[in-house]
């Protein structure tokens, strides 16, 4: 925590107004203090902090978080994300890249190391062929975290529909898996900012 605030401090456009060390007293905090940022260590627990992320979702001007965790993976990444956070960085992030990911985060953009858009040995291919409206559909509501019976829910489709149209997906963009597929998408959109990009203070 003090190698943080030393490195945060260091810089001179930042100031830590607090550190606590419960999610409890990090929820009193941001509702006394209101930082424009918050920095959470996902050694808190990965389901508490997401519960948590939901609950600081729900406040009138609530901060940006950055979730700082070691072993952070790619879906967790992405859960993450669809929980509320705007940034996701590893505990073994070099320190131009956590700093990267603070200035990005307060300028009001999402950001995630590319390392983590890709587990290792996952190939990125281009697509073969354009994916047809419904096929789109379907990404955009995976890209959201909707599971595939609540997919086929909302487009008013069977599960095994749902299947097949992932199936064409993957096969058509060269992604494997649900969370490469909606990190893609995020990317794409510009929701989140490429660790290369320099933010200007």
């Amino acid at each position: 925590m003090e190698g943080l605030r030393g490195l945060l401090e260091s810089t001179h456009e930042l100031r830590v107004v607090a550190a606590e060390s419960t999610l409890t007293d990090g929820r009193d905090a941001v509702r006394e203090l209101r930082p424009a940022v918050l920095l959470v260590d996902k050694a808190l627990g990965i389901h508490a902090v997401l519960d948590w992320l939901v609950l600081l979702r729900q406040m009138d001007q609530g901060p940006a978080v950055i979730v700082w965790g070691a072993g952070l993976s790619e879906s967790e990444a992405l859960r993450l994300l669809q929980a509320g956070a705007a940034g996701v960085v590893r505990k073994t992030s070099t320190l131009d890249s956590v700093m990267a990911c603070v200035r990005a985060v307060a300028a009001g953009s999402s950001w995630m190391e590319d390392s983590m858009m890709w587990e290792q040995g996952r190939p990125c291919r281009a697509a073969r062929s354009p994916l047809t409206g419904r096929e789109l559909e379907v990404m955009e509501l995976v890209e959201r975290g909707f599971k595939n019976k609540d997919i086929a829910s909302a487009l008013g489709i069977r599960i095994g529909t749902v299947k097949i149209h992932l199936k064409h997906i993957f096969e058509k963009t060269g992604i494997r898996g649900r969370y490469g597929l909606a990190l893609s998408g995020l990317k794409e959109k510009g929701l989140l900012t490429s660790p290369m990009l320099e933010i200007a203070p």
